[in-house]
């Protein structure tokens, strides 16, 4: 399978303080492929850069054979990336609607609609709400919105930070980050066997419990 996301030897800095070292990593045509790792492992990091929120200090990110390592953030969602962050982020005082529109902005207005459309199919909750405001939905309901606004620019590749919604059982392929380095890296089968997996919970629990 052709990679269609390359990410190599990526290291991200805020300020002075390494987020990301030595990150390399690939996602196939049609793979899901999922991120594990304690919190502050670098997980929400290595989403950012590829989506170009943050710049890295070193390494490269290669999609579809270009490279998007220094692209501005609105070039890669024309180029098929759409990315669904941490905490949802919909606009509290813009209804459904609305918030959905946002997220189809480089959308043909002639295709506007049938996206829209698309979005309220697959969460149907939020043809129901489309009047409603953002910051009124349930958590449940705003991660839904979140994920149609994405889908609204029909991605080729869509970046889910925590999207809890049930993808376990789809996910091909798994890499484990640990203070910004992947440690493991394998099938998501062989990974839940992987003794080293459950080293890396652990180790970063007892060193909360130490604080």
């Amino acid at each position: 399978m052709s990679a269609a996301l390359e990410l190599e030897d990526l290291a991200v800095f805020y300020g002075k303080r390494r987020a990301l070292e030595g990150v390399s990593l690939a996602v196939g045509r049609g793979e899901i492929v999922t991120l594990l790792g304690a919190n502050g492992s670098g997980k929400s990091t290595t989403l950012r850069a590829i989506s170009g929120l943050v710049r890295p200090a070193r390494g490269r990110i290669v999609y579809e054979g270009r490279d998007i390592t220094r692209a501005p953030a609105d070039a890669i969602v024309a180029a098929g990336i759409t990315h669904v962050p941490e905490g949802r982020e919909v606009f509290p005082e813009f209804t459904v609607l609305e918030n959905l529109l946002v997220g189809g902005h480089t959308v043909a207005r002639r295709d506007v609609a049938g996206r829209l459309e698309a979005a309220f199919r697959l969460f149907p909750v939020l043809r129901e709400r489309r009047l409603q405001l953002g910051g009124t939905l349930s958590g449940g309901e705003q991660q839904m919105l979140a994920i149609g606004r994405a889908l609204m620019a029909r991605p080729r590749l869509l970046l889910l930070d925590e999207p809890s919604l049930g993808l376990a059982p789809m996910l091909a392929r798994g890499y484990v980050l640990e203070t910004g380095r992947v440690v493991v890296a394998g099938p998501s089968a062989a990974l839940t066997e992987d003794p080293r997996v459950r080293t890396a919970y652990l180790g970063f629990a007892k060193a909360a419990a130490a604080r």
